[in-house]
């Protein structure tokens, strides 16, 4: 069995023990080898989200090769450049919980329920993202190697 394979079993077996999402999350040094929703990600609604200013909220800090979006931000990489430098499955465990790479980023974990920060009660208890959205801005951002 490949290697590949291996994270594929262990994430189903843990799947199937908690068929929670957040469960199936497993961290191969600095990866995430499996889907976290078990399909494959849809480039363009990633690129929406990308842009969007009220979803992942991406262009608040980052820039990328967006010449509609006139205001992108300044404070993380460039996501062209970034994303260049690492696999779909580095990008997803990045986005899932980036503190687990740098304690120190000011970049949100969008796939992970429970924080340190003060959480409006609304808001307690979700990720910001889905596993399918996140799945989403991995394909959008692996498209932006091509």
């Amino acid at each position: 069995m490949t290697r590949g394979g291996v994270g594929c079993l262990v994430a189903l077996c843990i799947w199937l023990a908690n068929p929670n999402p957040l469960f199936a999350q497993v961290f191969v040094g600095d990866q995430i080898q499996v889907s976290l929703s078990g399909q494959a990600g849809d480039a363009v609604r990633g690129r929406a989200l990308v842009l969007s200013r009220q979803g992942g909220l991406c262009i608040l800090c980052h820039s990328g090769p967006f010449p509609e979006e006139r205001f992108q931000g300044t404070l993380a990489p460039d996501l062209a450049a970034s994303s260049a430098a690492l696999s779909p499955a580095q990008l997803r465990a990045r986005i899932v919980d980036a503190s687990r790479f740098n304690p120190d980023t000011i970049m949100p974990s969008y796939f992970r329920t429970e924080s340190g920060a003060r959480v409006a009660p609304q808001f307690a208890g979700k990720t910001i993202l889905t596993a399918q959205e996140i799945e989403d801005v991995v394909a959008f951002l692996v498209s932006l190697k091509q």
